[in-house]
């Protein structure tokens, strides 16, 4: 095996330190405590062990006993350090925002569901 093969398949093996993704920003404050709660970063880690830049996941965040899941497009913004390509259980996971609509949910059922952060949503 030559020296370039082993330095790729270091690489495509690296865990990320930490993953960078963006969410809607008209996501409501409710749909961000969903969002950044234990459980679901957990499970971010646990069900996309490999990622790269410019993924993306189409999620679900539970609205509880009175809706419909709230369905989002998570993207991949970015993998630390440079090179990492895989997710374990201790890689970091960062949330940012990025422009973007969301809909479903209890906005769909319901004028009194959560309302937008941005005051976009309509």
């Amino acid at each position: 095996m030559t020296s370039d093969a082993t330095a790729t398949e270091t690489a495509s093996e690296l865990a990320a330190s930490k993953v960078v993704v963006s969410f809607p920003d008209e996501l409501s404050a409710w749909g961000r405590d969903q969002l950044t709660a234990d459980r679901f970063v957990n499970y971010i880690r646990r069900i996309h062990d490999e990622a790269r830049a410019g993924d993306e996941w189409e999620e679900f965040l539970d609205v509880g006993c009175c809706g419909d899941s709230l369905t989002l497009t998570l993207r991949v913004e970015e993998l630390e350090p440079e090179g990492a390509t895989t997710l374990d259980g201790d890689t970091d996971v960062e949330f940012v925002e990025r422009e973007g609509s969301v809909h479903g949910g209890w906005c769909v059922q319901s004028a009194d569901g959560p309302a937008s952060t941005t005051g976009k949503q309509s």
